[in-house]
């Protein structure tokens, strides 16, 4: 009767664990009314040893933060241009510490877009903008073009060291003596901090006279004209160019030159204060490199240049 009302009896693991261990302490005429079969008998005893002899696995790296996961995400769906280098530079000013990699993955399984910009640039170019880096000035124009089909020409000139931008000025009609008054505009800007440099990067254009480097001699800084035709001998002004055409210029419609000179100032502020730059290790260049940011739950997001940039800090 007992063995018509109990079922098939469905021993959990301490109970195979204990069985597989007492196994031969039971007497020889109670071998033949186990439970079990010898072969599932065995194979509880090898998993049993299995366990006594696994190791616990070594310590991996932490996971990632479901809050910063969801910064990421947020990041790259606000700012559908950015990469993710970009994105992990702007981690890294609110103060969280992780990986490029892990940004991209984390991108990558969003589906958001996680592109990366390079440049290359000739080798002995390369080699000599590395050595002389810290006293590097570069300029060039770029050109405008307004909402009444008026070309406007921007001047401008970048601190290779810092990647630190000046907007000299914008006009219609660039000319030799315009171009020399913006050169001295521009040693009036930095003031004590221009003897720190020694070479000036230009191109070959004709509004660059000989007065235009003679305000730079009085000073001690040698001109280096490029090659004719090569741009990429002076990577750094033509990526500032590929920049504030991406995202500025070509993302709103410019009525005249004051409109322009506001809104290159505008980017030109942001580009100094906020901006990553991976050549200074995802620092902005007015960033001190000494100072490391903390993380902080509350992030605050600031719209910059009329709305076209997110600018994210501590909120308050």
């Amino acid at each position: 009767m007992l063995r018509r009302q109990v079922p098939t009896p469905k021993p959990n693991w301490p109970d195979r664990a204990l069985l597989a261990a007492l196994a031969r302490l039971l007497p020889r005429a109670l071998r033949g009314n186990r439970l079990v079969s010898p072969r599932t008998l065995l194979a509880w005893h090898q998993r049993l040893l299995k366990k006594k002899w696994t190791r616990p696995p070594p310590p991996g790296r932490p996971p990632i933060s479901e809050e910063v996961r969801d910064l990421v995400i947020r990041l790259g769906i606000e700012n559908p241009r950015w990469g993710f280098r970009r994105v992990h530079g702007e981690l890294r000013r609110l103060g969280h510490i992780i990986s490029t990699a892990t940004v991209r993955r984390i991108l990558r399984a969003a589906s958001l877009n996680s592109g990366q910009c390079r440049q290359k640039a000739r080798r002995e170019w390369t080699e000599f903008l590395r050595a002389q880096a810290n006293g590097l000035l570069a300029t060039d124009f770029f050109h405008i073009d307004t909402i009444g089909l008026q070309r406007l020409y921007a001047l401008f000139a970048m601190e290779v060291r810092t990647r630190t931008v000046h907007i000299l000025g914008v006009t219609a009609h660039p000319t030799g003596a315009w171009t020399t008054q913006q050169a001295r505009q521009l040693l009036w800007q930095v003031g004590d901090r221009i003897t720190n440099f020694t070479h000036l990067i230009r191109d070959r254009d004709r509004k660059f006279t000989a007065a235009f480097d003679a305000v730079f001699a009085s000073e001690g800084i040698n001109v280096a004209k490029i090659p004719p035709r090569s741009p990429n001998c002076n990577p750094h002004a033509e990526r500032f160019v590929r920049s504030v055409r991406e995202e500025c210029t070509n993302r709103v419609l410019i009525f005249g030159r004051g409109h322009a000179e506001q809104l290159l100032h505008d980017y030109a502020r942001h580009f100094n204060s906020h901006r990553l730059h991976q050549g200074r290790n995802q620092l902005a260049p007015l960033d001190d490199p000494n100072v490391i940011p903390l993380p902080t739950t509350q992030i605050a997001r600031r719209q910059a240049v009329t709305g076209l940039i997110n600018e994210y800090h501590r909120a308050s």
